[in-house]
């Protein structure tokens, strides 16, 4: 088989892949005809797919410039996916210039691409030790040299645990990492589910990812609202009360017309860890 060009070691053009699939979906070009076929076959079963990824997308952002609104100053935002417009550090310096953003990602794509990640000033870090060892990574020097983990922080994970297994415990996992930052840090954190999905709907969606390297896991409300133990959930918009909401909705001016059909397929919420 010839190789594709651009194809960074460590990557396999012909497996799909989470990563370059969300990058295909949002409009990059960061993504080989594997990636761009599951895509497809995916916006095939599930036509508001595309809907979903730009919410999250934007509650992602709004979540990171509520956070630097709210005093924080550092950042780790787990699995950032291929640099985009309107990456963490990029949001959060329009309000603190001298925010810290650690990004933690080991797909080898991300790494390769991961310029646009690193500012000049000294103010990011790519750190590509494995997220389900919390010692090993709260350890990294790249990490440290960052992140003072006496100071509140704001802890990102948006979407990436749609596609860890519940035998990885996950929400063991986010617990670990909750309890390692200081009182006063938050956790923004997004996840696909099947809630109020058709349920045909939901099948074909899995079926189209069924090739995608890391399978792809919707969890309930209940299942989500677990991730927020412990932890203090702040009112997504105004008028509400603290909750789990959807992802278009979280922070939005106008929630009528935020509340698309694409939105409900992703919950989110931000909660202050006592």
């Amino acid at each position: 088989m010839t190789a594709l060009p651009g194809v960074p070691p460590g990557v396999d053009p012909s497996t799909p892949n989470p990563v370059r699939l969300y990058d295909y979906l949002l409009g990059g070009a960061c993504n080989f005809p594997a990636d761009r076929q599951a895509a497809e076959r995916l916006k095939a079963a599930v036509p508001d797919v595309v809907d979903a990824i730009w919410a999250n997308r934007g509650f992602h952002g709004r979540a990171a410039l509520w956070l630097a609104d709210h005093g924080i100053r550092q950042f780790i935002d787990f699995a950032p996916g291929l640099p985009t417009q309107n990456n963490t550090h990029q949001t959060v310096h329009k309000v603190a210039p001298d925010a810290r953003v650690v990004y933690v990602d080991r797909d080898p794509m991300v790494v390769a691409r991961s310029g646009s990640l690193l500012t000049a000033d000294g103010t990011t870090a790519l750190v590509t030790a494995d997220w389900r060892d919390p010692v090993a990574l709260l350890g990294d020097p790249g990490l440290r040299r960052l992140i003072d983990l006496s100071e509140p922080a704001g802890v990102l994970m948006t979407t990436f645990l749609s596609f860890v297994a519940d035998d990885a415990d996950p929400w063991g996992l986010v617990a670990r990492y909750m309890e390692a930052v200081a009182p006063g840090s938050y956790l923004a954190l997004s996840h696909g589910t099947y809630d109020k999905i058709p349920p045909n709907t939901v099948k074909a969606g899995v079926q189209a990812c069924a090739e995608v390297a890391g399978k792809l896991r919707l969890r309930s409300k209940a299942e989500v609202e677990r991730f927020f133990d412990g932890l203090d959930l702040v009112p997504p918009y105004s008028g509400a009360g603290p909750a789990v909401t959807y992802a278009g909705l979280w922070g939005a001016e106008d929630v009528e017309a935020a509340d698309t059909e694409g939105s409900r397929g992703i919950y989110c919420g931000v909660a202050r860890r006592p």
